[in-house]
């Protein structure tokens, strides 16, 4: 994911500030020991103009990630719902990726520093082509068993907190290195977590299943999909799954607001069913676009209009 320079603002603390001199101070709290937290937002072009997919949904989950590493966050869950569709307006954008952070000052250094320190929220916007290469859509991506395990406090596994994203890093880009495009993450108990920064379903038997989140994020595009799938009359199961469940697939997918609905048609270099985008995930990714589209108005308290 490169940042897209034709944006030209980012929003700091309830004011604008040209995209290239908003800095952030060397001694920052959150850089040293990364105590903060973030989101990630997408907007879509519809027909009637620009919207953001389930604002406030993830605006919550900002907060409520906040909440537990004891960080107030000093505007509302609305004030920064407006903040973001400001951000998308100031920088004449339609579609593209949101990234709120709320991230620590610079007044004092050190871990028992907290309460003395700022609390900072900003938000950048960008104009996002894909996430994958383009063609991952339709003829899926190669994934492979992690050598990093998820970690075992669900605290880190549950949340959309700044430090604990070494873990993701490192399992990318073990897997790139090997010749793969994503990771699968196993948790302390051997059951299979999730990707990188994606949520997993396998289809079997016409049945979808997807890991619960006792040790993953319960990502806001994973609820969708379970949404979604429930409304088109497919039996949904939420249970540990083994390895070798995800081998024996009939179909699988990663899903996440970056990805959105990605087939898997390698694991490990085995074949996932029949080696492209299963007839289910292919129904799902076609429904999920028009969604975020404006196509389906039955999920129109999805979308909000910038």
């Amino acid at each position: 994911m490169f940042l897209n320079t034709n944006s030209k603002f980012i929003w700091l603390n309830g004011n604008f500030k040209p995209f290239d001199e908003t800095n952030v101070h060397l001694l920052s709290n959150t850089l040293h020991y990364g105590m903060g937290v973030f989101e990630g937002v997408r907007a879509y072009e519809t027909s009637e103009g620009g919207a953001i997919f389930r604002l406030y949904d993830h605006t919550k989950r900002l907060f409520d990630a906040a909440s537990k590493v004891n960080i107030t966050i000093p505007y509302s869950i609305n004030e920064l719902c407006d903040a973001q569709k400001e951000s998308m307006s100031k920088n004449n954008l339609l579609e593209g990726y949101i990234r709120p952070i709320v991230f620590l000052g610079s007044e004092s250094m050190g871990l028992r520093s907290q309460d003395s320190l700022s609390v900072n929220v900003a938000i950048a916007c960008w104009e996002w082509p894909s996430y994958m290469d383009p063609d991952a859509k339709k003829n899926g991506i190669s994934v492979i068993k992690s050598p990093y395990q998820q970690y075992d406090n669900p605290l880190y596994s549950n949340n959309k907190i700044i430090g604990t994203y070494v873990n993701s890093i490192m399992a990318v880009n073990d897997a790139i290195a090997k010749g793969a495009e994503e990771a699968i993450l196993m948790d302390k108990n051997g059951h299979i977590s999730e990707g990188s920064g994606e949520n997993l379903f396998i289809v079997k038997n016409s049945c979808l299943i997807t890991p619960t989140t006792d040790y993953c994020l319960n990502g806001i595009t994973r609820q969708s999909v379970i949404s979604i799938a429930d409304d088109l009359n497919y039996k949904i199961e939420e249970k540990d799954l083994i390895f070798d469940d995800l081998l024996n697939a009939d179909e699988a997918f990663y899903s996440g607001t970056a990805v959105e609905i990605t087939p898997i048609t390698k694991v490990n270099e085995f074949k996932i069913g029949s080696g492209s985008i299963g007839p289910i995930t292919d129904i799902l990714q076609k429904k999920y676009s028009e969604i975020v589209c404006g196509q389906d108005k039955k999920y129109s308290d999805w979308l909000t209009a910038i």
